[in-house]
């Protein structure tokens, strides 16, 4: 019998494959995607197994082909809201890393500077040796716990829970930091609360869609589909794109912006100057529903168009145009991403896009919202569960009232969970244990060596001999080649768990297969360590009550119970077979709750907020005083805040913005799409895209070899010339070392291939994220043998350099 693979055509020439045309306010047409492996055949397939995507925060619902007890394909879920069928290319190809042949399948701990394999009880007694000697010689503060955004909610949950509740240490942060934190600090700073308003089926109502620094097409590939599918059928809406880069994105829209890097934050100041002057404002909105309308109004005052355009370099006329865009529209969507998320004045910039819904009075209805995205599957999740040091199910860490609830439900003492200041972000954890009072440090499922800012640095932080460095991953990464210790995890479709994605739809992931020789789930390992520290309650009973997935999610329900994301209407089996459901779900919204503030109510009152808020520009935190003075009846709050220019701006040794970013083909630091020969083929190593006129002054010609470097690094990497905009080099920032011989970074001395050796330690003051777009860089073409006379030509725009 011939069998024949039955799969969706070739997807990584075709990206976003057939369009199916739909008009405004019609439901998105279902189109089934499939991949199976190599040989086998849809009649093949023995069981399909439910789960969503892990490689983007989408939250597409797929099945997973199970054949020979091992995974042999995905589809996409008809089924589901967030879908209907669709899959992205990293998912159609992304599930063959699950079966690499390099898995991590035992534990390994360091022996004479080896890492060597060893049974479980060894690796994790070393662990929980050190974590007594720890907290007996210097107590919580010695312990971190840095996350990711790729694991189960149950897990999060699970993690918070052992570091607030058990171990009592406030260094607890994820790698959401680096994408999502932005996101929820503008939700708070608006709305009082995390959160997503709107709803992806916005989209099918809208008659303008603006995206801010979002390249949409490539970092939630399915939804632009949906949009895609909007502008081939009848009536199709606008598109506002704000974007330096010649994205597909801008490619489509009606109006393309594309300021200076940095400057994000006088456009959207100029933007609003405009729709206040016109008179775009819905007044009886903003006056039953906010506060802040007169501040905010005098703050933008003074960023006439004119005035933008000389900060950002986009022609005041195009500021007029934009602004007539967006005040014309009668359902307007907003999507924000890292283009603003990893900008000077990240926040504030992403709050602007909050105020121009309250001020038109667009939220909580078709067509109107806003959805401050995701960069990770499960980033939801870390947020929510309290793994990004924030208190579980949004309480306010700063409220002693919410402080007593978690410690009701853990049954814990309130003294015992850290709320004496604000949790350690990241970059902070990263600096104590610089500084030797972190000395344990627990990473799961994230790897810093290449992707945290100035690697370098990192590294040395991370190889310190007096630092325990835990690394719970299913690779051995260039974070894990430093571990003192490496505890082999299993990964998606090999475990059992939920996640939320950015518009607050939950899925529940089934296990497909086995993990790998002795990789145990997530939530094993914690537990596990929990059991062995011996953690307990006040009543002396065992701190962690619950043993499985669905135990801990019936955990992690109660602890949501009267919040703002209540999962109290959720179970398993309302999560089997049908589409993901949108949080909050309870007794008074069974079914989900498709956009939040329906009702122009929010979850903003002074005792039920998760945060009293933060200046906007220095990121001073306001006390309840303040927050009660200024928001008595708890409305959403406009908020305005000055353009101030980045700390590092292009000089005459480094004239150019640097920014970073992805390519649709891979996730974070590569390591599971890098092992997915489809993607990797189509993406299998570094580039830096540049304009027509750099690279002309610069002698470069279209993948010539450059070396692009700033203060702290070079990298080496072939050229694109695009239509970029003149000034700026991007560079994605997905290679690492993993798969070269050079070990966890580059030789000595040799150029890099990982962005983050350019990029600076410096982060937004409110959000505490990274900034990734505003470093400044040179770029010299790198010679051919006997041919330096171009090279040498271009020192002008090098700065100098040979």
């Amino acid at each position: 019998m011939t069998r024949r693979s039955k799969s969706t055509p070739d997807r990584v020439a075709d990206l976003w494959g057939d369009r199916t045309p739909y008009g405004p306010g019609e439901r998105w047409p279902v189109r089934v995607d499939m991949h199976l492996a190599d040989g086998v055949a849809e009649t093949d397939v023995e069981r399909w197994v439910q789960t969503a995507s892990i490689l983007h925060s989408n939250g597409d619902a797929l099945d997973i082909a199970v054949r020979d007890d091992r995974i042999a394909g995905v589809r996409g879920r008809a089924v589901d809201r967030v879908n209907r069928g669709r899959v992205g290319v990293k998912d159609l190809y992304g599930w063959q890393a699950n079966a690499s042949p390099d898995r991590l399948t035992r534990p390994l701990v360091r022996e004479d500077g080896e890492l060597v394999e060893t049974d479980w009880d060894t690796a994790m007694e070393r662990i929980v040796g050190r974590t007594n000697e720890l907290l007996e010689e210097q107590g919580p503060s010695a312990i971190g716990f840095y996350t990711t955004g790729q694991l189960f909610a149950e897990e999060y949950y699970t993690l918070g829970v052992i570091a607030h509740g058990g171990i009592r240490t406030n260094h607890v942060d994820g790698n959401t930091r680096l994408c999502t934190a932005t996101a929820a600090a503008a939700l708070k700073a608006s709305f009082g609360c995390d959160g997503q308003p709107g709803s992806y089926a916005d989209i099918d109502h809208a008659d303008v869609i603006c995206l801010y620094g979002h390249n949409m097409a490539e970092t939630q590939s399915v939804t632009w589909m949906r949009i895609l599918d909007r502008l081939a059928g009848d009536d199709p809406p606008q598109l506002l794109c704000v974007d330096p880069r010649p994205t597909p994105v801008a490619e489509h829209a009606t109006l393309h912006l594309a300021p200076r890097p940095g400057t994000n934050l006088a456009l959207m100041n100029g933007l609003i100057h405009e729709l206040l002057a016109a008179g775009h404002v819905d007044h009886d909105y903003v006056d039953q529903h906010t506060v802040g309308y007169a501040s905010l109004e005098q703050q933008v005052a003074d960023y006439p168009a004119e005035r933008v355009a000389e900060i950002c370099d986009v022609p005041a006329e195009q500021i007029r145009a934009a602004a007539r865009l967006i005040g014309s529209a009668e359902r307007l969507m907003s999507t924000v991403l890292q283009g603003f998320y990893q900008s000077n004045q990240a926040t504030a910039a992403a709050v602007q896009v909050n105020n121009i819904h309250l001020l038109r009075g667009m939220l909580g209805r078709p067509g109107c919202g806003v959805l401050q995205m995701n960069g990770q599957p499960t980033a939801q999740n870390t947020r929510e569960c309290g793994a990004d040091g924030d208190l579980a199910a949004f309480r306010n860490w700063s409220n002693s009232a919410h402080v007593e609830d978690l410690a009701r439900i853990w049954n814990v003492d309130p003294m015992d969970i850290p709320h004496y200041t604000a949790p350690t972000h990241a970059m902070q954890i990263m600096r104590y244990v610089e500084e030797g009072s972190i000395r344990l440090l627990w990473v799961s499922g994230t790897n810093p060596a290449v992707s945290l800012p100035e690697l370098r640095r990192i590294r040395s932080i991370l190889s310190q001999e007096r630092l325990t460095l835990v690394v719970q991953d299913i690779f051995l990464t260039e974070t894990a080649q430093l571990a003192d210790v490496v505890l082999p995890a299993a990964t998606w479709g090999e475990k059992t768990g939920t996640f939320t994605n950015t518009d607050r739809t939950v899925h529940l992931s089934e296990k497909a297969v086995e993990p790998p020789g002795e990789a145990r789930p997530d939530l094993d390992i914690f537990i596990d360590y929990a059991r062995r520290l011996g953690l307990k309650d006040k009543d002396g009973e065992p701190l962690i009550t619950w043993h499985d997935p669905e135990s801990a999610f019936e955990a992690w329900k109660e602890c949501t119970r009267g919040r703002p994301c209540d999962y109290t209407g959720f179970t398993y089996d309302k999560l089997r077979g049908g589409s993901g459901i949108q949080w909050p779900c309870n007794e008074a919204h069974p079914d989900g709750t498709e956009r939040l503030y329906s009702d122009g109510k929010f979850w903003a009152s002074p005792d039920y907020c998760e945060n009293y808020g933060r200046d906007l520009v220095t990121g001073a935190p306001k006390d309840a005083t303040e927050y009660k003075a200024m928001n008595p009846e708890g409305k959403a709050m406009l908020k305005g805040a000055e353009y101030v220019p980045a700390h590092e701006c292009p000089d005459d040794q480094y004239p150019l913005h640097l920014i970073t970013g992805r390519t649709i083909y891979h996730f974070h630091t590569r390591t599971k799409t890098g092992r997915a020969p489809e993607l990797q083929s189509a993406a299998p190593e570094v580039w830096v895209e540049i304009s027509a006129a750099d690279a002309a002054a610069a002698g470069i010609t279209d993948g010539d070899g450059t070396l692009i470097t700033t203060p702290r690094g070079r990298v080496r990497a072939a050229a694109r010339i695009t239509g970029i905009r003149q000034g700026v080099i991007f560079l994605p920032f997905h290679y690492g070392y993993w798969d070269s011989a050079s070990g966890p970074g580059p030789d000595e001395d040799a150029p890099a291939t990982a962005a983050n050796e350019l990029t600076p330690t410096d982060w937004d003051p409110v959000s505490k994220q990274p900034i990734f777009k505003t470093a400044a860089a040179r770029i010299t073409r790198i010679a051919d043998d006997g041919d330096t006379a171009r090279s040498e030509a271009a020192t002008a725009l090098a700065g100098g350099a040979s």
